[in-house]
C-alpha cells in the first residue's frame, strides 16, 4: 500500500495537477465533452486506466460532464496513486 502524501507533497502534486482540486479528502475533476456519447467513450477511457491501475475512482456523469474524484480508501487519504490516475486521464483529452 503507498505511503500517504504529506501536506508538502500534496501541495507540490496539486501544483502539477492545476485542473483538479482537493475535495473533501480526495482529488476531483470536472470535464465538460463535446455531447452525451463523447462523455460515455471518455469514461470508458477512464475505466480502462482504472482497471490497468487497479485503482478505481468514483465517476458521475451528468450528460456530458463528467466528475471524476480519487483517493486512495486503503491509505485512508491521498497517495501518489491518485495523481498517477489523474495524470493519465489528464493525457485521454490530450491525445
Amino acid at each position: 500500500m503507498p505511503d500517504l502524501l504529506t501536506a508538502e507533497q500534496l501541495a507540490e502534486r496539486l501544483r502539477g495537477a492545476p485542473e483538479w482540486s482537493v475535495d473533501e479528502g480526495e482529488i476531483a475533476r470536472e470535464f465538460t465533452l463535446a455531447t452525451f456519447m463523447a462523455a460515455i467513450e471518455f469514461v470508458g477511457g477512464v475505466a480502462a486506466i482504472a482497471e490497468g491501475l487497479n485503482h478505481h475512482p468514483d465517476i458521475d456523469i451528468r450528460y456530458k460532464r463528467v466528475r471524476i474524484a480519487v483517493s486512495t480508501h486503503s491509505a485512508g487519504g491521498l497517495t501518489r496513486l491518485d495523481f498517477e490516475l489523474a495524470a493519465q486521464v489528464d493525457q485521454l483529452l490530450a491525445d
